[in-house]
């Protein structure tokens, strides 16, 4: 195990400066865990209203790398024998239910987990500030429709984690607040990490910022848009620091730094073995799912994380197993994918000898793609896609995603040119800085079951039509 030595951090700081400034993030902060020590580096402004400069101490919204802290409370409660991840969810919650009766006998903890359970991720719901709020989100969610059968696919859902936060309750007594701050927090010294807006304000406190691409974003309306309901899938307060000390106790295999058993070495090793492959493996940069983490193969290289985002807050956290090291980042706002890609592939080369992917486009000369078998309609809960083939000689591709339903007012709808990549992977050009500043990855694929479905966003729309 070598130390890092000082004039090592001190560049990696340079980078941080310059890549930021580079891509217009207004503020980041930075965790690397490598030869056992976590260093933690800070950079740009908190607020561009106000100018207060980010420090290491200064907390983000971790968006959805919230849900390692819910799947995690969950290995524990399987590893002292409290839940079974194979039984059915409604066994333990009984109020739970879906649009589909058979489904909803079907859905276990462990589809839960690894995003197999065929529930929809945009289901938002604001059940209000109190203690119930989770019991009540799962009572509004009854009728929400199935993305597609559970076991079939793996299609991402927020939606589910929200159930696994309830079964936590439950299981617990607590609610799922109290729980993370007894079960990971406190045991683990994460001093700066907590799920309740209130809470934050204690500590410098990084506010999200919204604009285009290539400019400097300016501060958003609301500092958190995200009812407390959320909180499972998508909101845990915390530093970079206190992300990565959370990846240490992963790789000392469920320990923490004093000793204390948090999660058992077995429940560890689940949690990173593949559960399902991934048909997109862009978006998140996925190859896989584990129960609860994101799986990457680099070139052989296994590895680990989770990404998240908030309104106009984004986080990225990886893991090296085999070479001790973790990286976390967390920004709030701008081009933070871009920033992120940058600095993580000098990170991990250089720390773990781990080669990133090259960034999601087409080649200079696309693949002739028959496009005529995937035209048509396809639908998920708050969502209908339309792919047209092309229609004549120097025409492309379309697609149209609109969001209907509940989720009407979030978005126009968004028209995009599809460049083939592969003959069932395409760019689409044109989704807006909301979705994707380069090139987004849509994804056709056949379910187990034989129903063809479109991929965008890591989410499964079967067709319709």
């Amino acid at each position: 195990m070598t130390k890092t030595e000082p004039t090592t951090v001190r560049r990696w700081q340079a980078r941080l400066d310059e890549l930021r400034a580079a891509h217009h993030v207004p503020g980041a902060t930075l965790a690397v865990l490598a030869g056992g020590e976590i260093h933690e580096l800070a950079s740009g402004v908190l607020h561009r209203g106000t100018g207060v400069e980010v420090t290491t101490d200064s907390v983000f919204q971790s968006g959805s790398i919230a849900k390692v802290y819910t799947a995690t409370v969950v290995m524990q409660l399987a590893d002292s024998g409290e839940l079974d991840l194979d039984a059915p969810v409604v066994s333990v919650v009984p109020e739970f239910a879906t649009a589909d009766p058979e489904a909803t006998a079907a859905i276990t903890t462990r589809q839960l987990l690894s995003h197999t359970s065929g529930l929809t991720c945009d289901f938002t719901y604001d059940a209000g500030r109190g203690d119930d709020c989770l019991a009540r989100y799962v009572e509004a969610s009854k009728g929400v429709a199935l993305d597609c059968p559970p076991g079939t696919a793996v299609s991402y859902s927020s939606l589910g984690y929200n159930v696994l936060g309830r079964v936590i309750e439950v299981v617990t007594g607590q609610t799922w607040d109290q729980a993370l701050k007894d079960r990971l927090f406190t045991p683990l010294g994460l001093d700066h990490s907590m799920t309740l807006p209130e809470e934050a304000l204690r500590f410098r406190v990084a506010m999200s910022h919204l604009g285009e691409p290539g400019q400097d974003p300016d501060p958003a309306p609301a500092w958190d848009l995200m009812p407390r309901s959320a909180g499972p899938y998508g909101r845990v307060l915390v530093t970079a620091g206190d992300v990565a000390r959370l990846a240490r106790m992963h790789l000392a295999g469920g320990t923490a730094p004093d000793g204390t058993r948090v999660l058992s070495a077995d429940a560890v090793a689940r949690m990173q073995r593949r559960e399902v492959d991934v048909p997109d493996k862009w978006t998140v940069s996925a190859d896989g799912w584990g129960l609860g983490w994101t799986l990457y193969d680099w070139e052989g290289i296994p590895g680990y994380g989770h990404d998240g985002a908030s309104i106009g807050q984004y986080g990225y956290l990886r893991v090296v197993p085999e070479a001790g090291v973790a990286v976390v980042l967390l920004t709030n706002g701008g081009g933070a994918r871009q920033l992120y890609a940058a600095l993580f592939r000098e990170l991990l080369g250089e720390l773990a000898g781990v080669r990133m992917p090259d960034a999601f486009a087409p080649a200079e000369v696309p693949p002739a793609v028959d496009m005529t078998p995937f035209a048509g309609t396809y639908k998920r809960e708050g969502v209908i896609i339309t792919v047209a083939a092309a229609s004549g000689d120097g025409d492309t591709a379309r697609l149209t995603y609109e969001f209907v339903d509940g989720m009407a007012e979030f978005s126009p709808p968004l028209e995009m040119d599809l460049t083939p990549v592969t003959d069932k992977v395409f760019a689409a050009s044109g989704a807006g800085p909301s979705f994707s500043e380069d090139y987004m990855p849509v994804v056709f694929s056949t379910l187990t079951d034989g129903t063809e479905c479109c991929y965008v966003g890591m989410r499964a729309a079967p067709k319709a039509s």
